[in-house]
This record gives structure tokens, C-alpha cells and sequence, in this order.
């Protein structure tokens, strides 16, 4: 058997593995799945009005249009606590040390919980979408080639925040650290252009939130599913992601290969 034929078999094994272990134990991944969903509904029939009136809007459709592009990115980064509490649990438990000495292809423990993940993400962002759907967003001004666009950088997101939470779950000493760790996948969305443009933040506050990860994701989804300019926002969201992937990347390998805790 080829190392290519290898590697794709074990990787298998192991995305069978964690996605059985997520259909076993569901309870982690719909509680991380209630935050976004809650966020949207409290924003929407809570402060609806109100953020509408703030972003220039007529009525309580125009914020659920700009709202729901950062929720469905933020729905991600909740996803990804799950990967780094799963991961985390695999190194302290040994399962990790036993599966670097048995005959697998080396990285596909790792692979299978980032394919894992990034499925569940997008089942994830799915669900979210329809609730978003439910309670009045449209996309109506999308052509067939921006909502392309819009689910290979939902993808590309998601595989760079997987990567960041596999290497999150390694570092850790155990479970809740590996959750308390990955808190900025859930604090960073909430202090971008998520919920308020960044041009109506305090002027020594916007550098915060116009220089992260989040802002120029939310950017261009926001302009891909409302057929509106994302500007330079699109080259910065790749880039933001290619980076962040391979950072995690790395980093998780490193971490691999070290002696086992």
C-alpha cells in the first residue's frame, strides 16, 4: 500500500472515529451551537430596532441582514471549542500516545479531528443559517458565484480556526483549560464589525477591531451574500486565513511530535 493510500485510509478511520464520538456525546456541541443562535435571537427581537435605527436602517430587517454574516462566522468559532476540548482529552487520556506508536499513517489523528471539525462547523453554520433564514434573512442580491464564494471562505475559515483549536487542545493540560483556551474564538467576533461597524466604535477602540481575523471575514461574507463591495476585505480574510492554518498547523505538529505528557 502506497504512504498516499495509507494516509487516506487512517485518515478515514480516525474522521469515523471523532464523528462517532460526536453523535454519542452530543450535549458539548449543542450547547456551543445555543450561543450563536441565542445572540441572534436576543439581537433580533431584543435590540432589533434600535441597532437599525443605529446603522442607518428602516426597520428591524436591515439589522438582521447585517447581523447574521458575523453569527455565522462566530458560529464557527464556538464549533472549534469542541475540537480543542475533544483533542485535549485525547492527549491527557494517552489515546494520543498510544496512536503514535501503533502502524497509522502519523498525522491522521490529527487529520480526522480537523475534518471532523470543519464538518461540524459547516453542519453548524447550516443550522444557524436556517433559524436566520426563519426569522427574515434573505439574500436576495447574491449571484450563484458570490454564494460559491461565500461557502469556500465559510470552508477556508473554519479549517484556519480548527487548525488554531487542535493546537490549543495539544498545549493544554487538560479539558477545561483546552475550553478556557479557546475563548477568543468566541470573545473575538463580539468585539469586531459583527453587531456595529467599526466606524461607529471609539476611536481608540476601532484599531482592536478592525485588525483581527473576524472584521475582515465578516466584511466580505457580509458583501458576498448581500451582493454589496467588500473592497479589500476579501484579500485580507484569505490571508488572514492561510495564515492562521498554517500557524495552527505547524504548531499542532509540533506539539505531536514532542514526548508524550
Amino acid at each position: 500500500m502506497s504512504s498516499l493510500s495509507l494516509a487516506l485510509r487512517d485518515s478515514s478511520t480516525m474522521l469515523r472515529r471523532n464523528l462517532l464520538h460526536a453523535r454519542r456525546y452530543p450535549s458539548l456541541t449543542l450547547n456551543l451551537l445555543l450561543t450563536p443562535i441565542v445572540l441572534l435571537l436576543l439581537f433580533v427581537y431584543i435590540f432589533g430596532d434600535v441597532m437599525s435605527a443605529g446603522i442607518g436602517g428602516g426597520d428591524r430587517s436591515a439589522y438582521i441582514a447585517y447581523l447574521v454574516p458575523g453569527l455565522l462566522l462566530m458560529t464557527i468559532g464556538s464549533s472549534t471549542i469542541g475540537t480543542a476540548v475533544s483533542v485535549s482529552t485525547d492527549m491527557t487520556e494517552g489515546i494520543m500516545a498510544r496512536f503514535r506508536t501503533m502502524a497509522i499513517h502519523r498525522g491522521s489523528a490529527l487529520i480526522g479531528h480537523v475534518i471532523s471539525s470543519v464538518l461540524q462547523s459547516l453542519a453548524s453554520v447550516v443550522l444557524v443559517g436556517a433559524v436566520a433564514v426563519a426569522i427574515g434573512f434573505r439574500s436576495t442580491d447574491a449571484t450563484a458565484l458570490e454564494w460559491l464564494a461565500a461557502f469556500g471562505l465559510v470552508a477556508l475559515f473554519a479549517l484556519a480556526l480548527t487548525w488554531i483549536a487542535v493546537g490549543m487542545g495539544m498545549a493544554s493540560p487538560n479539558a477545561e483549560a483546552a475550553s478556557n483556551n479557546a475563548l477568543p474564538l468566541i470573545v473575538l467576533p463580539l468585539i469586531s464589525s459583527a453587531f456595529v461597524p467599526a466606524d461607529a466604535m471609539p476611536g481608540w477602540f476601532r484599531p482592536i477591531a478592525e485588525y483581527q481575523p473576524f472584521t475582515p471575514a465578516i466584511e466580505t461574507l457580509r458583501g458576498l451574500l448581500l451582493g454589496t463591495e467588500i473592497g479589500h476585505n476579501g484579500w485580507l480574510a484569505v490571508a488572514w486565513c492561510l495564515a492562521l492554518a498554517a500557524l495552527g498547523y505547524f504548531w499542532s505538529k509540533a506539539q505531536f511530535n514532542r514526548d508524550p505528557r
